[in-house]
């Protein structure tokens, strides 16, 4: 016999703070159910969603497509692991190639972190390929990147808070700033590099896009030093920026590019994606995992790739964006919160004024109490990545909930 079980805001938090590992600070709202760009919580108050679960429902809640292809693959076999072969990571993995232009191969995972650490041991595993010794297998990325909580993906991350403790860290990893083009063609003097990782737009580093020319100019020093460029497209990519690729926008071709959040817009899945240059090293036993490829986050991914890349949801991204940069700009001028809004497509950041650093969260809990459901990056940044086929009245009900939000902030 079950315990007769409570199922009050207040009890179900209890159970979160008695039997989480206490890795995460929620808000104390418990939330049940979703359509499109709108979730209500077990109290049945509605909330707009401006955060999609972090990227991840780029289709909204309850997509009715997305629906249909779970429960037909749900009705069929759930796992087979990859000793065996099922149809729809046969087919995803064939028209993740042909959306690319560059990719000739690709490693189906769960997560980011998991797309992330493969592309790690295919770049050192390349430069093994290539003679090259242990010491000269340096991978560079960028301070104010995310690639991931894995040893290995935090070590590529350069941020220290998200490292502290966790050492010792695996060598090989040089940290550079973001955008200065100059501090690279120094760091690749040392003739050690083999790879550069970067993210088009940094997520969790305040929503901060590539400079104009930026990637161009990586892609170049890739090229000169016999390096490979590795594009982190995990928050970015998927139709956020306007584009089915975020780095379409830099004009440069990837030796790598990973993906996760909105390729399967809530089904756990990730992908990394292989050019011609690093397609084959990983032969036989190299790699492997368990769940990569399941047949119901495939089935789900199909479907989602061909709705992301679709001129209409594009055209959505745009215009969405447009509006909601307008919107974000007279708030800030109103109110004298914002110092910057930037970003591409609908991966937005409203930068925070010197008053108000350090406060992202303190407004978050304002909206939350208001019906809106934001994020943050860092202390300093709000940030807003809705689902890309969010509508008109959505936005419009979302952004009077922040102006109502921002005014209640703005007096305390």
């Amino acid at each position: 016999m079950h315990p007769v079980q409570e199922s009050s805001v207040p009890s179900l938090v209890d159970l979160g703070k008695r039997y989480w590992l206490p890795v995460y600070r929620p808000r104390e709202l418990v939330l049940d159910h979703g359509k499109g760009a709108r979730v209500w919580d077990t109290e049945g108050r509605d909330y707009v969603d401006f955060g999609a679960g972090i990227a991840v429902n780029a289709l909204g809640h309850q997509d009715p497509d997305l629906l249909a292809a779970l429960a037909e693959q749900a009705g069929k076999l759930w796992h087979s692991s990859n000793v065996f072969y099922t149809e729809p990571p046969l087919r995803l993995a064939q028209e993740l190639v042909a959306a690319s232009g560059f990719a000739e191969r690709v490693f189906l995972c769960n997560s980011g972190a998991e797309a992330n650490e493969a592309a790690i041991k295919l770049v050192r595993k390349w430069a093994a390929s290539q003679g090259r010794s242990a010491e000269r297998r340096v991978i560079i990325t960028f301070r104010g990147s995310f690639h991931g909580r894995t040893l290995a993906t935090v070590t590529a991350t350069a941020q220290p808070k998200y490292q502290e403790g966790y050492e010792p860290l695996p060598a090989g990893f040089r940290y550079l700033d973001f955008n200065d083009a100059q501090a690279l063609e120094q760091a690749f003097a040392a003739g050690d590099v083999a790879a550069v990782m970067v993210e088009p737009v940094q997520g969790e580093g305040g929503v901060l896009p590539a400079a104009p020319g930026f990637l161009k100019r990586v892609r170049e020093l890739c090229d000169q030093h016999e390096a490979l460029l590795v594009l982190d497209e995990i928050q970015c990519g998927m139709g956020r920026t306007g584009t089915l690729f975020a780095h379409v926008q830099d004009d440069v071709t990837p030796d790598i590019v990973t993906l996760a959040k909105a390729l399967g817009c809530g089904f756990p899945i990730g992908a990394m994606l292989a050019g011609p240059r690093v397609a084959e090293v990983m032969q036989f036993g190299a790699h492997g995992t368990t769940f990569g490829g399941n047949p119901m986050a495939a089935a789900v991914a199909r479907v989602a790739l061909r709705k992301l890349a679709s001129a209409e949801l594009l055209n959505n991204v745009k215009r969405q964006s447009a509006r909601l940069r307008d919107a974000l700009s007279s708030l800030g001028a109103e109110s004298g919160l914002f110092s910057e809004v930037r970003g591409r497509g609908l991966m937005l950041g409203a930068v925070l004024s010197e008053p108000y650093r350090g406060k992202a969260g303190e407004i978050l809990d304002e909206a939350a109490s208001r019906g809106l459901l934001l994020l943050q990056a860092g202390p300093d940044v709000l940030r807003l990545v809705p689902s890309l086929n969010i509508t008109d009245d959505e936005v419009d009900s979302g952004l009077s909930r922040l102006q109502h939000a921002l005014s209640a902030f703005a007096a305390r």
